[in-house]
């Protein structure tokens, strides 16, 4: 239990309402202060008082898993206020994305051996990357969504070691939740020439493909792209157990931190990328994507979330047709 500063001594928990009548307005006031103060801080951060640093009740646990530092797209806890102009928030998301492409495109052709993206769901990190692949006529079996185990990674490595080959990981993020399967991308995401990846445990692993064993070693030349809805930066920060793992994998790779903190950013980010052809692809016409936008903007503060998954759900209600906006209050918002 930490030492707390003496003046707040006789503050029950710091809470102004069980100070009782006899409590001075000073104490009422300051016990209000620190509890805000308190709330304003993210999970797991010092507050730090006159005496000293303490932990908030929450950064006593160490062992939150991975599910609590992710991008979201809800905005209970992010700032309404527009410190950007629209012109300005599209030039810097315009800028992150366009290197995006570029950094994709440079893994596709061998020149990067691994990009991380990070950033919320639902707002065109995968279309970017897919689109990409689909151009340079890579097959869809190289990208791998779900749940991947330590041996299932090394199998996957082992089938795409090629130096012209390049691996996917599209949501997968249960490989950056064990140390094992850190272990392997370490390896094969090493800075010297030849990255060799072992497993030498008891049992050989058989390649699905080929039903041949696969060795205990071997070396590999491919390239892969992470993308992720979980803030590494912030598991670092936070003290996360596998945070030195992490800090290595960032290190070996282009990391793009493509997080969003307004509900500005992600209005401009929906627009840009219906821009390019989102809607046209499901046979919206101009006036139809107007439409659907105007809807997205006016009922911004109660849609479920603001992705690029809920404009697709609000296309597939306009065109069933009827009262479609009825449709999409149901279904669409909160």
């Amino acid at each position: 239990m930490p030492i707390l500063h003496s003046s707040y001594a006789k503050i029950s928990i710091y809470n102004p309402a069980k100070l009782g009548y006899n409590a001075s307005i000073q104490d009422r006031d300051r016990a209000r202060s620190h509890r805000q103060r308190e709330s304003d801080m993210p999970r797991g951060v010092y507050v730090r008082n006159k005496r000293g640093p303490y932990k908030t009740s929450a950064s006593a646990d160490r062992s939150f898993n991975l599910d609590r530092i992710s991008n979201v797209g809800s905005f209970g806890n992010q700032q309404s206020v527009t410190m950007e102009t629209d012109e300005e928030v599209d030039a810097r998301l315009r800028e992150r994305f366009e290197v995006l492409d570029e950094m994709t495109q440079a893994a596709i052709d061998g020149h990067a051996r691994a990009v991380i993206v990070s950033g919320p769901a639902g707002l065109g990190k995968s279309y970017s990357v897919e689109r990409l692949l689909e151009s340079n006529n890579i097959p869809s079996d190289h990208i791998v969504k779900g749940y991947v185990r330590p041996t299932g990674l090394y199998k996957l490595l082992y089938q795409h070691r090629s130096s012209n080959s390049v691996l996917v990981f599209d949501d997968a993020d249960s490989i950056f939740n064990d140390d094992i399967s850190l272990t392997f991308l370490k390896a094969v995401l090493d800075s010297s020439d030849r990255r060799i990846v072992s497993y030498l445990a008891e049992t050989r692993l058989m390649d699905d493909e080929t039903a041949e064993l696969i060795p205990r070693s071997f070396q590999f030349d491919g390239t892969i792209i992470f993308i992720t809805n979980l803030d590494m930066n912030a598991m670092i920060e936070r003290g996360h157990k596998l945070a030195p793992h992490l800090e290595a994998l960032i290190s070996r790779a282009h990391y793009i931190d493509l997080t969003m903190k307004t509900q500005q950013d992600y209005l401009v980010r929906i627009d840009q990328v219906v821009k390019l052809g989102l809607l046209k692809d499901k046979d919206i016409d101009q006036n139809g994507e107007n439409t659907i936008m105007e809807f997205v903007r006016s009922h911004k503060n109660a849609l479920r979330e603001l992705s690029l998954r809920m404009v697709l759900k609000i296309a597939n209600n306009y065109k069933l047709g009827g009262n479609w906006q009825r449709k999409c209050r149901i279904t669409c918002c909160r």
